[in-house]
């Protein structure tokens, strides 16, 4: 069976990507005795900020890529548009998580449907949109429906609601032609999801399952255990998640996000190859977190318990908390905020605050889910932050 490499604690490991994804990798690997190098472009970037060496350079670049490569033993990523080539060309050099191979089906909502699909895990009805000629041949079915482009979209962004034909011709322009996927609209009960870690040896552990709100597209609030997914239902997510981690023959951290519809029916909505938002309360609520996963996965490392320590409500922290007075940024009451003794603050260090622009999160514990969800509505009414 297949290994990877160890890498021991004094090692450096590599990330490409500075976000705060990036940031709490290196916080999670620095507590454990590595040294971490990032490579991105932006100079004040939230994990370059705290990583031991910083390499400012774009992901494609070859001599910022042959950089990083001579000084870490494994490399990993902390989001799924670093140009899969890069990986490819690091796993020459070094030990890579996750494959380029994986990330590359990713990256792509029509190559991630198709292998979704092919792995016998159930998605939305939808078509693959080239041209428009694609659109007048797609069936009706599909109205109302959401037109996604297939490469490069987040938190909403790159997706338009469109109830006809007519609409997604406008929606395919206004995206520049670029190839979509015209998707079916469900009846949407609720959205859950799974984070997977995988080793290089096949070894696997499952997070439980977070019941997850978004608002325009962005996650707002998660809780853990989900309060309306059932055991059976939770069961089969994670079982589906595992399904299509195996598939991938992924290596690393990976989320699967599900829709719940009526009589418990479960649909992928997407993969994400890296710790996902969804998945920060296990910093505080859990055995090993998502990030320590990752640290551990990369280095070659056995895999931590993912047992929850406590029943936990993540809530996202935006830009927006900072214009609640008007159009002029005012540092949020942190101070009120921290009067829950179970909340746990996480800020990622950005210096700039924009409405819509993630800026950190709470996780707020409890005794059981009512009493977390408790002092998650007392965290958010102090932060103005709208819950559930």
């Amino acid at each position: 069976m297949k290994t990877g490499r160890i890498v021991p604690p004094g090692g450096w490991l590599g990330l490409l990507g500075g976000g705060q994804l990036g940031r709490m990798f290196c916080q999670a690997a620095q507590s454990m005795g590595y040294r971490v190098a990032v490579l991105d472009p932006i100079a004040e970037c939230p994990a370059g900020a705290v990583a031991d060496l910083h390499i400012r350079a774009d992901y494609d670049d070859e001599a910022g890529l042959a950089q990083l490569a001579e000084r870490c033993a494994a490399v990993t990523t902390e989001f799924e548009n670093v140009p899969a080539a890069s990986l490819e060309k690091l796993a020459a050099r070094c030990q890579v998580s996750p494959a380029a191979s994986a990330v590359a089906i990713a990256q792509d909502r029509i190559a991630e449907k198709r292998f979704i699909s092919s792995m016998g895990v159930p998605v939305a009805p939808y078509a693959e949109i080239r041209s428009a000629a694609d659109i007048d041949a797609a069936p009706a079915s599909l109205y109302p429906g959401i037109l996604k482009a297939a490469r490069l979209g987040y938190d909403g962004k790159g997706q338009a609601r469109v109830e006809s034909a007519e609409e997604a011709r406008a929606a395919f322009d206004a995206f520049g032609g670029v190839p979509c996927v015209l998707e079916a609209r469900l009846p949407l009960e609720f959205e859950i999801s799974v984070v997977v870690a995988r080793g290089f040896d096949g070894e696997v552990v499952t997070y439980p399952v977070s019941e997850n709100v978004h608002r325009d597209g962005i996650l707002a609030v998660s809780t853990v255990p989900s309060p309306r997914a059932s055991a059976d239902v939770a069961r089969r997510a994670s079982a589906a998640a595992l399904q299509v981690a195996s598939g991938l023959e992924y290596c690393g951290v990976l989320c699967v996000e599900f829709f719940v519809l009526p009589q418990d029916r479960l649909i992928v909505n997407e993969i994400a190859p890296r710790p996902h938002n969804s998945g920060h309360y296990s910093i505080d609520a859990c055995t090993t977190s998502q990030f320590e996963q990752q640290v551990r996965v990369l280095a070659g490392l056995p895999l931590g318990a993912s047992d929850m320590l406590a029943p936990a409500v993540m809530l996202n922290v935006l830009g927006d908390i900072w214009f609640r007075q008007g159009d002029e940024a005012v540092e949020p009451p942190w101070a009120k905020a921290l009067e829950v003794p179970t909340a746990k603050l996480h800020l990622y260090g950005k210096k700039e605050a924009r409405r819509g622009r993630k800026m950190g999160h709470v996780t707020c514990l409890g005794a059981d889910r009512d009493a977390a969800g408790r002092s998650a509505a007392q965290v958010a009414a102090a932060l103005g932050i709208v819950y559930p």
